[in-house]
């Protein structure tokens, strides 16, 4: 396929897969719709200035406006950082703040597909209660860990109403991205033991509640929690636009009393440990 060629049907996926007509994207460019029917056929070759308008006017994701951008002969524009450079310092400071004032409950960072980037201790004590410790440096997708069957699925009561929620709105991502990475997620968590039949069942919990929590229980401690998620405004990098912070607020006052019992273990632990240790000195 030509460079023309690629960006054309580029440019016509676009065009469709956000619902406009090629007179709406032309109005929204303002260009004529002659012009833009030509680049849709390869018949006329964008500029630079052309294919950044046409990006904006379609909501192209950054990493997506790269690929228009190269599919047209031209350099990419947006950065992707790695998270841990020095040009990202504040950046991370932000973060931190934000998971640290979530304690003593859960929170923490992902990137698009889910992997984890950082947390916070509340959001380490949760993961330790259901499944265990996890080595340093182990990498988690929370996107497998809720859907596949040995992690969090056990312990989570509700999983068939949360799951639909959560492989909708994966789903979404795919719409939204139009990259064979999330789609790619979305088969792979469709094809987990179960989740197909949950995904067509009925719901089993009535929506007697503002949002759904996630209900936990293990053993006789019951965890119910709701989350928000935000993200960071006006990026300019691919990586800090795909990044999500989820934070998790108690749903009852007995969750949030296990949160908060949690964290004075944890303060306490280092305490006991010098003592003992001055006692056998």
């Amino acid at each position: 396929m030509s460079r023309h060629q690629s960006f054309a049907s580029s440019l016509r996926w676009w065009r469709r897969h956000r619902g406009l007509s090629q007179l709406d994207l032309a109005g929204r460019t303002e260009i004529s719709q002659r012009h833009l029917s030509f680049m849709e056929l390869g018949r006329a070759s964008p500029s630079r200035d052309m294919v950044m308008r046409l990006a904006v006017a379609l909501d192209v994701p950054l990493r997506q406006h790269n690929a228009l951008l190269i599919a047209a002969g031209f350099a990419p524009v947006w950065r992707q950082t790695d998270l841990a450079a020095p040009e990202l310092g504040q950046i991370r400071s932000a973060l931190d703040y934000m998971l640290a004032q979530q304690e003593p409950f859960p929170a923490v960072a992902v990137d698009r597909h889910w992997n984890l980037l950082r947390s916070n201790s509340g959001a380490v004590r949760l993961v330790e209660f259901l499944v265990g410790p996890l080595a340093p440096d182990t990498p988690v997708n929370l996107a497998d860990a809720l859907v596949s069957p040995g992690v969090l699925r056990p312990y989570l009561l509700n999983w068939a109403d949360v799951l639909r929620y959560f492989v909708r709105s994966v789903e979404a991502d795919a719409a939204a991205d139009g990259t064979p990475e999330t789609a790619a997620l979305h088969e792979r968590l469709l094809a987990y033991e179960g989740v197909r039949a949950a995904l067509n069942a009925a719901s089993t919990e009535l929506a007697i509640t503002p949002v759904l929590p996630m209900h936990f229980r293990k053993g006789n401690i019951s965890l119910r929690l709701f989350t928000t998620i935000a993200t960071l405004g006006t990026p300019q990098d691919i990586t800090l636009q795909e990044l999500r912070v989820e934070c998790f607020f108690p749903m009852d006052e007995e969750t949030a009393g296990v949160l908060r019992g949690w964290l004075a273990e944890s303060q306490s632990m280092p305490l006991k440990q010098n003592v003992a240790g001055s006692s056998q000195s």
